[in-house]
């Protein structure tokens, strides 16, 4: 599991660059699961990319979305070229249903581009790069607008025709329903007991499941969940603490503060005064620090961290 962490606590939850400024990890042989999602644009080289169980020949243009939890790895590649956008969660803050878009992409993962959608995908990741390297005042919200487009555009592409993966198991089906419903904020599911019964299962199996396919337990998802759901509510919303904490399943709003505080590092009140970007603090999670004008700083400090947190 590749667990990417902040460098500084203003820091965020983005990165993007080629293969080789990101870092020898991102081309990684060896099978590994992140806590981020990860949006590859193959321009070039040979080799097999393997998502899961299903092996995908290299013949660029690509397009691969990776979701958090994912097994994937890189084999016998040679002159492997493109860019790579890294990102949590919590950046979406702006557009709450790519998310869900995200996971149904991560199904169909490897998308082959026509020469107009490679040309419109290779400017939109040269501007990602460029914007998030620059770090010009207003950088985070053109990167969040810019990452809305490509993931708009990807789910309007068709899949690639290959041998598709084995149907997925019992568990891997539960897993998936999960993971969908996590992201349906209508649905008021906000504990591991209220998910199990929506699908059917009980609370034990559907954790063992989840586990199992995403390397995380469902309460942290779940807790992850709620986490995002306040976040975006706080910026985007004149909402009250109290009625928040309503929304996201807490009778007690101090019982909320104190879980918001644990989960974001702040309290929901600094958290809304600081416009949701001064100070967010997420475990596990790498990302671009708001304050450096030299991108290419944070890109090594990425390296360091992917290094010294991934295991096999």
């Amino acid at each position: 599991m590749h667990r990417l962490e902040l460098p500084t606590a203003n820091a965020l939850p983005f990165v993007a660059g080629t293969f080789d400024s990101v870092g020898p990890l991102s081309r990684a042989s060896f099978p590994h699961r992140h806590t981020f999602h990860e949006i590859v644009h193959v321009t070039g080289g040979t080799g097999t990319h393997v998502v899961d169980l299903a092996r995908w020949d290299l013949r660029p243009p690509h397009l691969c979305v990776i979701a958090p939890g994912q097994v994937h790895h890189w084999e016998n590649t040679r002159n492997l070229e493109g860019n790579v956008v890294l990102f949590t969660d919590d950046f979406l803050l702006d557009h709450p249903a790519d998310r869900d878009l995200l996971r149904r992409l991560s199904e169909r993962p490897w998308l082959t581009l026509d020469g107009t959608t490679h040309a419109q995908t290779a400017r939109l990741m040269g501007d990602l790069h460029d914007e998030y390297r620059r770090n010009a005042e207003g950088a985070h919200t053109v990167l969040r607008a810019l990452l809305h487009v490509l993931i708009v555009r990807a789910g309007r592409l068709p899949e690639t025709p290959a041998a598709a993966p084995p149907a997925p198991a019992r568990a891997g089906s539960v897993a998936d329903e999960f993971t969908r419903l996590t992201a349906r904020i209508d649905l008021d599911l906000w504990s591991v007991r209220a998910y199990a019964e929506h699908i059917g299962v009980t609370p034990g199996y559907l954790t063992e499941a989840v586990k199992a396919a995403t390397g995380r337990t469902p309460s942290e998802l779940v807790r992850e969940a709620r986490a995002h759901e306040a976040k975006r509510l706080l910026l985007r919303t004149d909402l009250t603490v109290r009625q928040i904490a309503g929304r996201v399943g807490f009778a007690d709003a101090a019982y909320f503060c104190r879980f918001f505080r644990r989960e974001a590092g702040v309290s929901p009140g600094d958290f809304r005064r600081g416009g949701g970007e001064e100070r967010i603090e997420l475990r596990g999670n790498d990302v671009h620090s708001g304050n450096s004008p030299h991108g290419n700083h944070h890109v090594q400090r990425f390296q360091s961290i992917v290094h010294a947190e991934s295991s096999t």
